[in-house]
């Protein structure tokens, strides 16, 4: 596995934004599947010890992803991202919100509208992702270290998972 792979990740506090740059060491084509399909997705994409567990997934515009990530002890914390804007293996727009099992977006926090960028270049992907929060309480809850190394165990757990894909 290549640790010379670039993760930027840098808080703008007069935006109430988050900026993460981080590249993988695989092609567009995979990223974008493994970014993009549930059963892909549920191999990766959540801090250790944690997992992530699909309830539904409508991976097109005007459709969502309603997920939970389960804790070690199977607690879990529901949430849904909308997906506002697709252009396939270029950008997702999507709106991310907590909810319930079912399904319902949590009024008691504002969606965060999340912009993500893919591009190739030399084999490799970058994925540059801008997180917008409409809540002042919640851009401080995520413009944390914590929040940094949880993005980052994630982004790692990809990486694996993207050399067992080429492995394959």
């Amino acid at each position: 596995m290549n640790n010379n792979l670039l993760f930027d990740f840098s808080v703008d506090k007069e935006n109430k934004a988050i900026h993460i740059k981080r590249e993988f060491d695989a092609s567009l084509g995979m990223v974008w599947q493994a970014w993009t399909t549930a059963e892909l997705l549920d191999q990766w994409c959540a801090p250790n010890p944690y997992r992530t567990e699909t309830k539904t997934m409508d991976f097109h515009e005007g459709g969502f992803w309603h997920y939970a990530i389960v804790s070690p002890e199977g607690g879990k914390h529901w949430s849904r991202y909308d997906y506002k804007k697709i252009e396939p293996q270029k950008s997702i727009i999507e709106l991310r919100a907590f909810s319930d099992e079912n399904g319902s977006v949590s009024p008691d926090f504002a969606c965060t509208e999340c912009t993500l960028i893919f591009s190739e270049a030399d084999g490799k992907t970058l994925v540059t992702i801008t997180e917008k929060y409409r809540s002042p309480e919640m851009f401080g809850k995520m413009a944390t270290d914590s929040h940094k190394k949880g993005f980052s165990s994630h982004l790692r757990n990809l990486d694996k998972f993207l050399l067992t894909l080429k492995n394959k």
